[in-house]
């Protein structure tokens, strides 16, 4: 029997939930440029998986229902978080989203979710080979 370990499938698919998740954020930033006190947010995710993966210093995975799991790292706690950035105004009137780094934040994140949506497909793709080829 294969050991596939389709955790890294699963990661990328949260990091794919989390940048489509950041660009309604942004979109609606960018939707509320001219809103008097509107404050822009962010989605706060990459920080969330380096404290994850950090704080699990030797983690194993479990590849038959008979293994020990060995410190193994929970990908179900590992969610999105929407922040508010309360700490600026960029404007009289109380609204601190800048149009400029909104629109390059955009643009940086489906960059960003252009790259994982390629890897999940190569991941994949490596997986079924494994499969039509094990049959040989």
């Amino acid at each position: 029997m294969l050991g596939i370990n389709f955790n890294t499938v699963d990661l990328m698919s949260k990091a794919l939930d989390a940048s489509e998740l950041r660009n309604e954020v942004i979109s609606n930033n960018i939707a509320n440029v001219d809103t008097p006190g509107f404050k822009r947010s962010d989605v706060n995710f990459e920080s969330i998986l380096n404290d994850t993966v950090n704080s699990n210093k030797l983690a194993g995975f479990v590849t038959d229902k008979n293994h020990i799991p060995i410190n193994s790292t929970s990908l179900d706690n590992i969610e999105p978080q929407i922040v508010q950035d309360n700490s600026t105004s960029m404007r009289l009137d109380g609204n601190n989203v800048d149009i400029d780094v909104e629109m390059s934040n955009l643009a940086k994140n489906q960059l960003y979710y252009s790259a994982l949506a390629q890897r999940v497909s190569g991941e994949l793709n490596s997986i079924l080979t494994a499969i039509k080829d094990g049959g040989n």
